[in-house]
């Protein structure tokens, strides 16, 4: 009877202090300084892969390159070290070294321990820069197992490390070396009094990065050869002094699903073997490439450009000035809020050609803009409007016309859009998006008046200004009939009794589970409906090679049979009306030959998904499916062992008879090798390339948008050239034993 009240009295004091639950003030968690970084990287740097691997090198790059933007710096070097390390020299200012009085910290220091710490708020150091939030090297000193700082400045050489943030010392080369935590900065050895720079080595942190994250040389170098078109007159060299085969940060790994595990060998981050001493190349060992140029976007805007030019390339230059409130750290360090002038700088480089892509790249103080921004809103309303009111000053658009559109304007035209103003406000730290709103008026001011000069122009450039505004007007055109007959064919499939291809084998049910297989000819359509379960997955096949989308127009494109077929099927559009919700499967599946003509093909199909379906690969929906190179019957197997063990590869072929003869079974010979899916009975076909609880499927991703568009134009363009060239150099790196003869 005395327990009660003592229990009502328990809970009453319980919940006096904090709740029942004994949720307290004691169990809040404050994370100071770079803790926050450690404990959430990605909110930092994207992700702990190797995109996050390498956003850690842009940040110290950019850095170094925003030097360059100040006219202190004339050369970059960016190293990948054998030992898993970066590291980026440069020849700028150097990290100031004298001690701020406000923290008592060196320079090098507060750059490198606080976040919101440095010379990029206002304060005079840059005018225009890259970094804007002051975190840049303090979030990749604090993702560093080890990180060294060499600093040339006042006729010393000054030097500090760091340990995950924490400055130090090391007793040896490497991040494992002893380490004894200390403050301060080391002077090292005296120097000449007007060399000045900056070096920063680091290895990332094996407790934060995933196993497999690897550096990207050929990200490395396309960021390199980019900066240097933007800031002419700058040196970057890339050097990779890793051994062959250590790039993989751009490679994707196949998509596997719960059975047969088939993928390839990886070595783990770090794990590499002593650099060689042989001069650079694919394969080779050491690569190094500089990159320096003069003229500037213009430049870059003719390298980007593919196809037959209409017109030279066109600079649009200007500035403009805007005023905003920004919180300014005053004398009693407080923010208070302030009027600030600030002056823009456009500079646009605009091409057109004879072909249909567009290609666009945009930059903010030499910082890429993937996604875009107020920048390129202005400019795409200044180019409509003006393309607009120039066609109608020449009668190629009436009264009463439909005016033209972005996307007529665009087709084959390339443009570099850069601007540069001091503290420009990104959408987050990973700075693919410009939000400063005075940008668009300002760019569309200065696009405009140059463009409307152009077109207004005399003598040659009159005649290339007519040759632009005919194309403009002609794909306008072709738009509009296009939207006709296809606002015709959707009225005659409302009559129609099915819209739907007849050689189309559909599936019953069309739930998240469902998938369509776009099957390589009639005869491995007959295995394959023997072979798939009719409840979920669909099978379209398709006669021999389809169109090569890349180098056909729209309009041929759509009187091709089989691509007319797979955008029907899939019900959702295509091009910039593709509707990824209306798509009627949720997978789609490229099932051809393990031969030259089936990757043929496959290469074929996936050139119309990247040009007219794109959000399919986006979203990771299309994979190739991964049939077996062989059949190995084991003779008298034993009890619980499969009959029929499947390769897919020569390599793992060879490692399963290897497995095999170590455990004394023995196999009928010959060993039965698939040309091609026809060859599979109903049952072979379904174990091995079709059942979702054995089947291997390999994910098509875009990873990088601008290196696929690349590689597409490359491998199947219409310039013959560069492929022939590309073919002729990767000869010597195929093996003659696996041509199939």
């Amino acid at each position: 009877m005395t327990a009660e009240p003592a229990t009502r009295a328990a809970t009453r004091a319980a919940t006096a202090h904090g709740g029942p639950d004994g949720y307290t003030a004691r169990h809040l968690s404050v994370l100071e300084g770079l803790e926050a970084v450690r404990k959430r990287p990605g909110m930092y740097i994207g992700s702990t892969d190797s995109r996050g691997l390498m956003h850690c090198l842009w940040e110290i790059f950019d850095n170094a390159v925003d030097e360059a933007l100040g006219d202190h710096c004339t050369h970059i070097e960016v190293t990948l070290h054998a030992d898993g390390s970066a590291e980026v020299r440069d020849d700028g200012r150097g990290i100031p070294v004298d001690v701020e009085p406000k923290t008592g910290l060196t320079g090098v220091e507060l750059v490198m321990t606080r976040l919101h710490a440095g010379g990029k708020f206002g304060g005079g150091s840059y005018t225009a820069s890259g970094g804007l939030h002051g975190v840049g090297a303090s979030v990749v000193n604090a993702l560093a197992a080890r990180l060294d700082v060499a600093v040339d400045r006042s006729g010393h050489e000054w030097t500090a490390s760091f340990r995950r943030g924490v400055p130090g010392e090391f007793a040896g080369p490497g991040p494992d070396a002893p380490f004894t935590a200390r403050s301060g900065l080391r002077k090292v050895r005296s120097i000449a009094r007007k060399a000045t720079g900056t070096r920063i080595r680091f290895w990332p942190d094996p407790q934060l990065f995933v196993k497999d994250a690897r550096w990207g040389f050929e990200a490395l170098r396309e960021r390199a050869r980019q900066t240097a078109y933007l800031v002419p007159g700058l040196a970057i060299t890339v050097r990779d002094e890793r051994p062959a085969g250590a790039d993989d940060a751009s490679a994707t790994p196949a998509h596997h699903e719960p059975g047969l595990g088939h993928d390839d060998d990886a070595a783990p981050a770090g794990a590499l073997a002593p650099a060689g001493r042989q001069a650079g190349g694919i394969g080779t060992g050491p690569r190094e490439e500089t990159f320096r140029f003069d003229g500037g976007i213009s430049e870059f805007c003719a390298d980007l450009a593919r196809g037959e030019p209409l017109s030279d390339v066109i600079r649009l230059t200007g500035t403009g000035n805007f005023t905003e409130t920004v919180p300014v750290l005053d004398e009693q360090g407080h923010m208070t809020p302030t009027e600030v002038d600030r002056e823009l700088a456009v500079d646009v480089a605009l091409r057109w050609v004879s072909g249909f892509d567009a290609v666009t790249r945009s930059f903010v103080n030499v910082i890429a803009t993937p996604k875009g921004g107020t920048h390129i809103t202005g400019f795409e309303r200044a180019l409509v409007r003006t393309l607009n009111e120039q066609l109608r000053a020449v009668r190629l658009l009436k009264n009463g016309d439909e005016a033209v559109t972005k996307e007529d304007i665009t087709e084959g035209l390339t443009s570099v859009i850069s601007v540069r103003l001091p503290e420009p406000q990104f959408e987050g730290q990973t700075k693919e998006v410009l939000g400063t709103p005075a940008v668009s008026r300002l760019v569309a001011q200065v696009v405009s008046t140059e463009l409307r000069a152009f077109f207004e122009s005399r003598g040659k450039l009159r005649t290339q200004a007519r040759a632009v505004l005919e194309k403009v007007s002609s794909a306008a055109r072709a738009r509009i009939a296009a939207r006709e007959h296809r606002d015709n064919q959707r009225r005659k499939s409302v009559l129609a009794a099915s819209a739907l291809p007849a050689k189309l084998v559909d599936c019953r049910s069309a739930d998240d589970r469902s998938e369509l297989f776009i099957v390589e000819g009639d005869s491995a359509l007959g295995t394959a409906k023997h072979a798939r379960n009719s409840e979920f997955q669909a099978l379209l096949p398709i006669r021999g090679k389809i169109l090569n989308v890349q180098k056909a127009s729209l309009s041929d494109m759509l009187k091709n049979a089989e691509c007319a077929s797979i955008i029907q099927v899939l019900g959702a559009g295509s091009g910039a009306s593709f509707d990824l919700d209306s798509a009627r499967y949720q997978r789609v599946i490229l099932m051809s030959d393990a031969d030259v003509d089936g990757a043929h093909i496959r290469c074929l199909l996936l050139t119309l998904f990247y040009r007219y379906l794109r959000p399919m690969l986006d979203a990771g929906r299309v994979f190739a499916a991964v049939p077996p190179l062989h059949r190995i019957e084991v003779i008298n197997p034993r009890k619980g062992q499969q009959r029929y063990v499947y390769t897919y590869s020569d390599a793992e072929l060879q490692r399963s008879l290897l497995e095999l003869e170590r455990k004394g079974q023995r196999w009928k010979e010959p060993i039965q090798r698939y040309k091609g899916l026809g060859e599979m009975d109903a049952a072979q076909l379904a174990e091995t390339t079709m059942d979702p609880r054995h089947r291997t499927l390999r994910r098509i991703r875009v990873e990088d948008a601008q290196a696929a568009g690349s590689i597409f134009d490359l491998l199947m363009g219409s310039e013959v050239a560069p492929r022939r060239d590309f073919i002729v150099g990767g000869a010597t790196e195929l093996d003659p034993t696996r041509i199939d003869i």
